[in-house]
């Protein structure tokens, strides 16, 4: 298959420094990720297990947990949201994240710089000379009031500061105060504006006021490692993590990649073997294994990342062993659901064999109220 990596190097045996190529690294990824095979747990379980899934999207979770979990139906998530036990709210890289309610509260402090420099930028240059502390204070009073949308709020904090951007004034109470994204939002099958709540509001309890970067660092590498230090921040968007992985050192193991990078991961993490057999997957949009490396080789050739960006909401990635081949999309047209795959390549015939009976199962989980089910391979690269 074309952009496969070659598997001339050997993965890593027992002593620290061995090398691990490109096709370790990814099964390792696929390993913890849940993508080598579907596993029995619970929802809120795998979240966590995850470190938090990529939210931007509603129903893209929901998409995610399927391709993960044995057996998983919306009604488990929808239930979580709805009880508080698991919030939408927006933490690594400023994006919106599904979590559970107690990572929540364990770690939305250490995205506080994170989303401070996300503010800087337009919206922070729209506001100089603003009192910041006032303007939160408004835009909490506001919303313990009561829930709010974007707009709403901006237009009310508009009375106040009426020479002040709307949006703007919106997006920093959005940024610098914990927030979060209330359902019915992000139900499956709901339709609903994005509505915000305080997060002490909504959940009753106070955010963990002594967060560990430490234990930050180590919920990434059970989910994404082996990985460099830039590979962490690339992640969170943190930075200076250096010294944080250095205070780490003595309880981590370390590798050397194709490149001589250094790779740090948990001593007993799960390392399978480079031939470890990969099924066919088909990944939400912005599903987070694609985002969460600075070096993202492990699992799309940098000549495809071009397909799969943050201007395309419509479009989900497709795994072909354990490597992004392709995107996905399901058209609907009345009671009918078309899933139409669009390849990077031109692929194998017992690829497109597997992709096929995966996308049916796709469909029947979410389109199976169509009448009429239909997959479609668009040309390789069109």
């Amino acid at each position: 298959m074309p952009g496969r990596p070659s598997t001339n190097a050997t993965s890593a045996t027992n002593s620290s420094g061995d090398l691990l190529t490109q096709r370790a690294l990814n099964r390792a990824l696929l390993a913890r990720q849940m993508l080598l095979r579907r596993v029995s747990l619970p929802a809120a379980t795998a979240i966590e297990r995850l470190a938090g899934m990529q939210a931007q999207v509603p129903n893209a979770p929901y998409i995610g947990l399927w391709s993960r979990l044995d057996g998983f139906q919306p009604d488990e998530l929808a239930r979580l949201l709805t009880n508080r036990q698991a919030v939408r709210a927006t933490m690594m890289r400023t994006t919106l994240h599904l979590v559970t309610a107690r990572d929540f509260l364990a770690l939305r402090l250490l995205m506080q710089p994170v989303l401070e420099r996300g503010f800087s930028g337009n919206f922070g240059r729209n506001l100089v000379g603003v009192d910041i502390a006032a303007l939160l204070a408004a835009g909490r009073a506001l919303l313990e009031e009561k829930p709010r949308t974007t707009v709403e709020l901006g237009k009310l904090l508009s009375e106040r500061w009426p020479d002040r951007d709307a949006a703007s004034l919106a997006h920093a109470v959005r940024y610098l105060v914990p927030l979060i994204q209330m359902p019915p939002r992000g139900i499956w099958g709901a339709t609903a504006r994005a509505t915000w709540t305080l997060a002490e509001i909504w959940l009753g309890r106070p955010l963990n006021s002594a967060p560990s970067l430490d234990a930050l660092v180590l919920r990434y590498l059970a989910a994404f490692g082996p990985a460099t230090v830039m590979d962490i921040q690339a992640w969170c968007w943190l930075t200076r993590l250096r010294e944080v992985v250095e205070r780490l050192r003595p309880q981590l193991r370390t590798f050397r990649d194709e490149q001589d990078n250094e790779l740090f991961d948990l001593p007993t993490a799960p390392r399978p073997d480079p031939e470890t057999p990969a099924p066919p997957r088909f990944l939400p949009e912005f599903d987070n294994i694609l985002l969460s490396h600075a070096d993202r080789t492990r699992v799309i050739a940098d000549s495809h990342r071009k397909f799969i960006n943050e201007n395309r909401l419509s479009i989900g990635s497709v795994l072909v062993d354990g490597f992004a081949a392709g995107t996905w999309k399901i058209e609907r047209q009345r009671a009918a659901a078309t899933l139409l795959i669009q390849p990077f390549a031109p692929l194998a015939a017992q690829d497109r064999a597997a992709l096929t009976e995966e996308g049916a199962r796709l469909l029947t989980f979410a389109a199976g109220g169509a009448g009429a089910r239909d997959i479609r391979f668009a040309p390789a690269g069109s």
